[in-house]
C-alpha cells in the first residue's frame, strides 16, 4: 500500500517525512495497532533508539505473540556458543 500525503497538509504540520512516520509508528504502537519489531521499522530507527524514543514519552513496553515469534526467530540465526 502506498500512502500519500498532501504536501500542504505536511508543511502545515511543521514536520519533515521522517518525523511524520515517527509520529505514526509511536501513535500505532501506543495504540497497540502493531508491533515493536514493525513501529522501529516504519519510523527507520533501530531497536535501542526506538526503545529510547517510547522511554521519552512514557510508552510502555508490550510483548505480544508475535514479538516473542519474532524473538525466537532471531535467536536461531544467532550462532551457538562452542
Amino acid at each position: 500500500m502506498l500512502l500519500t500525503i498532501p504536501d500542504e497538509i505536511l508543511s502545515s504540520l511543521d514536520m519533515n517525512e521522517q518525523e511524520l512516520l515517527l509520529e505514526l509508528a509511536v501513535a500505532l504502537y501506543a495504540a497497540e495497532k502493531i508491533s515493536f519489531g514493525k513501529a522501529r521499522r516504519l519510523a527507520g530507527l533501530d531497536w535501542y533508539r526506538f526503545r529510547e524514543v517510547l522511554a521519552e514519552r512514557n510508552i510502555p513496553a508490550h510483548y505480544d505473540v508475535e514479538q516473542f515469534e519474532e524473538d525466537l526467530t532471531n535467536l536461531d540465526t544467532l550462532p551457538t556458543a562452542k
